[in-house]
């Protein structure tokens, strides 16, 4: 008999609440759904297939197939018409199976006395649980009530299986959230950490998917919505003057009134499901109508989760929880803006990201606080519940959920090993850096925040050699007025008790982009309007910057340097814009820096190839090597099937900063290495045999390149990698760790 979504998918899921509510076994629950399911739909066949892991699906309950057939059918996902729902997350509909593409005969199921199909996802925002299957003998196309009623039914089996009722025996029964998990990422900063999760956007769990009346959960949901409507409505009322974050708002606002969202959110409570799983039904399936659309659709998509979310917080009265953090946490989220990850402060062990980019200022704000961060530790979000015990290796980027006895073991021992690297690190932190053979290397730290300047002590660093001024651009939602860049770039130098500090003005662009700052969808933003680019173009923000490092120094020495430049008349042009902000700044009376340096970050080749002139002109370089190594090699640093192919150690590489060094030698210009390669031992130890005299890098790596330096002899190392270059080797990394190996 055919289900209406008014009447009988409700009386379906009534009678399955029943199901639900007694205290069978998990197998013995899975049996009693298959066959309501087929006794309810009028069909000879219902089975559930359920993820083994992510790429098998394993046949775990049946109504009408061989019985002998579960636990041993398994696909892969993409495999027949089953695993084909399970990859595309679509039901698939066909009175012909056999005949339908990509059908896959299960000779152990007996399953070909069977015409019809039907499977629909069991699927949990943009997670996949399993496929739910209905067939019949004659050759039958399933009604849309038909279909709907069983994506109903998958819902409250998605939310059942999230809460456990279908644990038992055997790999697919297992119970969620309780065994160890192995989530390989990236590395975004080295480190380890042992602590307990802490969700930034703890998952909202829905208790009761089922509803006993409907005109209760429509009140409800209209409540709640309403409520919703008003803040979003006070977001724009708010945001009045700003042009391009009212645009953004008001996208966000065309969503929250949208009639037909809220008219399939009725349709699914008239169903038989409460408000809140209701939001949740339609927020999966909007994820799975676009998981694989453009990207404005996919950023329309981030738009519908956080309404979703905000809804659903307020069904179930389960909140963000951001303020109280457990002893020991570490910091679990799809992805992070800097200053929301800035309002955790240092009282994080460490930061694990679904998403994420190895370059984005979230990354930055975690390599200045020296904790470990894995990223694109793929469906993190989901395997991991707040309170979870859970292991950061930053090194490897590999992170452990609930592990057993054995990792903690080896995980501690690594733990111990790293602090006894860190207490030999501590007795030389303020030695003077002075190779084997007698060169003194200057070592600087990297910083962008306030917080980091406590480093400079504790670290051995001998002043910043790049402050990063865009942090504070990135954490607000409007441009910071003049003053107040004044009093922070104030407080740095003053925090610096007297140490130099080398100011980066704004390098904006490409991962980098403002939260008011309309976004240039670029093909190749890392080559685009970036960095200096936009500071030329944008004259008023780069004024107001200078005029308020000026006003900053108050009389104390200033040392600042333009990034990006790729030819000498930006650098110039560059300077020029300063030379008349300090001779505004005269003209008012305002007292003007002691000293004043002001140099070029040279990260693109050709910089390498620019005229005398231009080492003429600056005062000093500072190589940027993130950027530097990416246009060197054509390889994206955000792109991980190509970042790692080329060594920063290769014969060609060293050969560019060695030209660097020696052209800043002619004219006597200062030169020092920043960037990620400068704090990694063997090749910081490479830089210097080249020629570099200083170095700039994060905090925590002071120590561990100090003390490789300490021991080395520049000359020797030199004539290694001489002697592989003439070799005809492609990098001298064997060479160096061979002589590294047999000192």
């Amino acid at each position: 008999m055919p289900l209406t979504k008014e009447s009988e998918s409700r009386k379906l899921l009534r009678r399955l609440q029943g199901v639900m509510a007694d205290a069978d076994a998990g197998q013995e629950r899975l049996d009693r759904i298959v066959d309501l399911v087929a006794t309810s739909m009028g069909t000879e066949v219902c089975s559930i297939y359920l993820l083994r892991d992510v790429e098998t699906l394993e046949l775990c309950a049946t109504f009408g197939l061989n019985a002998a057939a579960v636990h041993v059918t398994r696909m892969r996902v993409g495999e027949g018409l089953v695993g084909q729902v399970a990859r595309t997350r679509r039901a698939v509909n066909t009175r012909d199976a056999p005949s339908t593409k990509g059908f896959r005969y299960m000779p152990e199921t007996g399953e070909e006395v069977y015409s019809s199909f039907l499977g629909v996802p069991i699927q949990r925002l943009g997670e996949r649980l399993g496929v739910l299957v209905v067939q019949s003998r004659d050759a039958r196309a399933y009604t849309d009530d038909e279909v709907y009623a069983l994506e109903v039914v998958a819902m409250v089996l998605a939310e059942m299986t999230e809460l456990g009722a279908f644990v038992g025996e055997g790999e697919a029964l297992r119970p969620r959230h309780r065994q160890q998990v192995m989530v390989r990422g990236i590395t975004g900063q080295e480190g380890s950490a042992e602590g307990v999760v802490h969700l930034h956007d703890p998952r909202v769990v829905i208790t009761k998917p089922i509803s006993d009346d409907p005109d209760h959960e429509r009140a409800r949901l209209t409540e709640a919505i309403d409520a919703m409507r008003v803040s979003v409505d006070q977001m724009l009322t708010n945001a009045s003057g700003d042009s391009e974050q009212t645009e953004v708002i008001e996208a966000f606002r065309m969503f929250a009134y949208s009639r037909s969202w809220l008219r399939r959110m009725e349709a699914d409570i008239d169903a038989g499901l409460t408000a809140e799983a209701a939001v949740e039904k339609e927020q999966t399936a909007a994820r799975a109508r676009m998981a694989g659309a453009d990207p404005y659709l996919r950023d329309r998509l981030a738009d519908l989760d956080d309404l979703s979310n905000r809804l659903l917080r307020m069904l179930t009265g389960q909140g963000r929880a951001t303020s109280d953090l457990p002893e020991g946490a570490v910091l679990v989220a799809r992805n992070i803006g800097p200053g929301e990850l800035l309002e955790y402060g240092r009282r994080l062990r460490g930061v694990v990201l679904e998403d994420g980019a190895v370059g984005s200022h979230a990354a930055i704000v975690a390599r200045a606080w020296a904790i470990p961060l894995v990223l694109q530790a793929s469906g993190i979000t989901s395997e991991a519940l707040s309170g979870d015990p859970i292991l950061v290796d930053g090194d490897q980027g590999i992170v452990h959920l609930r592990p057993d006895e054995a990792v903690r073991a080896a995980f501690a021992d690594k733990l111990a090993m790293q602090a006894e690297a860190q207490t030999r690190y501590a007795s030389i932190r303020d030695r003077a850096c002075v190779t084997a053979d007698g060169h003194r290397i200057e070592m600087l730290m990297n910083a962008g925040l306030m917080a980091d300047l406590p480093s400079l002590e504790s670290s051995g660093a001998e002043g910043v050699g790049l402050f990063r001024t865009e942090l504070q651009f990135l954490t607000r939602n409007k441009v910071p007025k003049r003053g107040e860049l004044a009093s922070l770039y104030a407080r740095v130098m003053e925090a610096a008790k007297g140490k130099t500090v080398t100011f980066r003005t704004l390098d904006i662009g490409s991962d980098k982009v403002l939260p008011y700052m309309k976004s240039q969808d670029e093909p190749n933003p890392a080559l685009g309007w970036r960095a200096i680019r936009v500071g030329l173009d944008k004259k008023g923000v780069m004024r107001m910057q200078l005029q308020a490092l000026l006003r900053a120094a108050n009389g104390r020495p200033l040392s600042l340097m333009f990034p990006f430049i790729a030819q000498m008349e930006e650098f110039i042009a560059a300077r020029g814009h300063l030379l008349r902000e300090i001779h505004r700044e005269t003209s008012l009376g305002h007292a003007l820096p002691e000293t004043l340096r002001v140099g070029a970050m040279l990260e693109t080749p050709s910089m390498a190839f620019a005229p005398r002139r231009f080492f003429e002109e600056a005062d000093f370089i500072s190589i940027g090597g993130n950027d530097l190594k990416q246009f060197f090699f054509a390889a994206d640093r955000e792109n991980e099937r190509v970042r790692r192919r080329y060594d920063t150690l290769n014969v060609s590489f060293l050969s560019l900063i060695e030209q660097i060094v020696a052209r800043c030698a002619e004219t006597d210009t200062p030169v020092s290495f920043c960037g990620e390669d400068a704090g990694r031992p063997v090749e910081a130890l490479c830089f210097a045999a080249m020629g570099l005299r200083c170095l700039s890098m994060r905090p925590a790596s002071i120590g561990p390149v100090k003390h490789i330096l300490l021991r080395s002899n520049l000359a020797e190392v030199r004539e290694v990698i001489s002697a592989a270059r003439d070799a005809g080797e492609q990098t001298v990394r064997p060479a160096v760790m061979e002589y590294l190996r047999t000192r």
